[in-house]
């Protein structure tokens, strides 16, 4: 069993995924064969992590339900009712993590790929960094020789290119939520927030010595398009060695990998893929789908979907066409 105390915020509304976040926390939306948050719990599962806080807000009701139906974590849930940043949702598990000795932050958006069997043995303070294109849309470190130096959230002017990408493996958490505490009663807030990043940054002008680790892979779900990035590059990675073939599960279907098609979904006389999701309870039938995901109880029949999302309970149907086109006809439909 790993001592290590995870904390995930997920209390965020999730306002770039919307429609698809109006009736379920950002956190559930499908990606991969899962929710994103399945992605994160399932890795904390396999590092033998017991305890969990997930930080809660909007449809927290959901988030919990999820939780507690498929995982046996020791888990508590946390309300933070104002969303103030991420610096005040890690604040609000003072009473339960300070006198930790040792915990693992990680965004509840954030699908990873690292080896964070190495950093949970560590003795020292890390957090997760990767080389961005666009780095003034993150936090930011600065580095000397292997330590960190610095670090800034979203700054106009980065120096450097290194983005934190939300894992945060710390010793001391006593000292962070001092710092936590100080940012707040000052009222010292970045772009309208109290960010971690301010805090993190106060313990280094403390003398606390943070290092940090390359992650490999960083997917974003915060958006329509990026979703289904996502989505291509994870089904990939799982089970991308497969082959085209016809599914004795699923009658006269063509399965083109990489996919994923929960067990209790009902695929029939369709053509799945590649780089498509079909989640539990969904229904297809007569269609053509590729690079989508079609969320939990959905039903698309008689249609052609291209780089669609279909959220839960939703209901996708056309009309088959039925046509007698005789010799140098041109036919355009839809």
């Amino acid at each position: 069993m790993n001592d290590v105390h995870a904390i995930i915020p997920v209390a965020g509304v999730g306002s770039r995924l919307r429609p698809h976040t109006y009736s379920a926390p950002k956190v559930l939306v499908q990606v991969a064969g899962k929710p994103i948050l399945g992605h994160i719990l399932d890795e904390l599962k396999s590092l033998g992590i017991q305890r969990l806080t997930l930080i809660v807000g909007y449809l927290g009701d959901k988030i919990q339900e999820y939780v507690e139906s498929n995982y046996k974590f020791e888990t508590t849930f946390v309300q933070q009712n104002e969303l103030k940043g991420l610096g005040h949702a890690i604040s609000l598990t003072k009473e339960i993590a300070r006198n930790e000795k040792r915990i693992l932050v990680v965004l509840g958006d954030t699908i990873f790929k690292c080896d964070l069997n190495a950093v949970l043995s560590s003795e020292e303070s890390l957090i997760g960094v990767k080389d961005v294109n666009d780095p003034k849309r993150f936090g930011i470190i600065e580095l000397d020789g292997d330590r960190i130096a610095g670090m800034q959230e979203k700054p106009d002017e980065p120096k450097t290119n290194l983005a934190i990408v939300g894992i945060y493996y710390l010793t001391n958490p006593a000292l962070l939520y001092d710092c936590l505490d100080e940012l707040i009663q000052s009222g010292q807030t970045t772009k309208g927030e109290y960010q971690l990043t301010d805090a993190l940054q106060m313990m280094i002008q403390r003398g606390f010595v943070f290092h940090p680790f390359k992650v490999d892979g960083w997917y974003d779900c915060g958006k329509f398009e990026t979703l289904l990035e996502t989505n291509r590059e994870i089904l990939a990675q799982q089970n991308g060695h497969q082959h085209d073939h016809r599914d004795p599960e699923h009658p006269n279907c063509i399965v083109n990998y990489p996919v994923s098609i929960h067990p209790t979904a009902v695929v029939e006389n369709s053509i799945i893929g590649p780089y498509v999701t079909v989640a539990s309870g969904a229904v297809i039938r007569n269609s053509v789908i590729e690079d989508s995901i079609i969320s939990r109880n959905a039903s698309v029949s008689n249609i052609h979907l291209d780089k669609s999302i279909v959220s839960d309970n939703a209901r996708v149907s056309s009309h088959p066409y039925r046509l007698n086109v005789g010799d140098s006809s041109e036919l355009s439909l839809g």
